[in-house]
């Protein structure tokens, strides 16, 4: 929990990152969805967000969460954290389930991504997993939830808790929350209010979101040498 990256190790990753998002943005795999392909900065940290899908905003503004849902999303790391979306950005590895928009559903709202394409996108989150080797995972949303955790449960048993989970042969501490869509009440009543709160409690006080919110200035000062 407690590591710190010599600088060669950082900017040896930070380097495989840089590659990696290289050949991300070129990836044309799934036929159905919609470019371009979306993702944050190459930000070597030990927390790692994980979305869903970016939505039909994402694209033309090129990083995740940066419409509706993003803004409620970092209200809540502002309240509760004293965090904004700025630093936020700056010092936490931003990804998702599926890096394109899969465009509307024939309901209305966004369509689910189907079960090809989140296979194809999860070798992206394998080789991210093998390079960052994060302490913390963030996941937004029951497709992350899921992904990650391997099972499918409501939201009211998992937001709130932590759990130890191995992913793509990583140890690590998975902490869920909701999506922050507005289409869904879910984190505006009881239980997900309480339920959001603790989770997010359980974000702030994990030793690694203090390591990757302090050594911000250390970083950037690594990644000139």
């Amino acid at each position: 929990m407690g590591r710190i990256l010599s600088p060669v190790t950082f900017a040896s990753r930070l380097r495989s990152l840089q590659l990696l998002h290289g050949e991300l943005d070129a990836c044309r795999a799934c036929p159905k969805m919609i470019g371009p392909v979306v993702h944050g900065p190459p930000v070597v940290s030990p927390v790692l967000l994980l979305g869903q899908a970016p939505g039909p905003r994402e694209g033309s503004f090129g990083k995740p969460f940066a419409w509706t849902a993003g803004r409620t999303l970092f209200r809540w790391f502002e309240e509760t954290m004293g965090v904004d979306e700025e630093t936020f950005r700056r010092r936490i590895y931003m990804a998702a389930v599926a890096r394109c928009f899969p465009g509307k559903a024939s309901g209305g709202g966004d369509r689910r991504p189907d079960a090809e394409e989140v296979a194809r996108c999860e070798t992206w989150l394998e080789r991210e997993a093998a390079i960052l080797r994060p302490d913390l995972l963030i996941a937004v949303g029951t497709l992350a939830i899921e992904r990650v955790t391997g099972v499918k449960s409501p939201l009211s048993e998992v937001v709130g808790t932590v759990r130890r989970v191995r992913w793509h042969g990583v140890e690590i501490d998975v902490v869920p929350l909701p999506h922050p869509s507005g289409a869904s009440p879910w984190h505006k009543t009881e239980p997900g209010k309480r339920l959001l709160l603790e989770g997010l409690a359980q974000i702030a006080r994990h030793p690694a979101m203090h390591r990757a919110i302090g050594e911000d200035e250390a970083s950037q000062r690594r990644s000139k040498m």
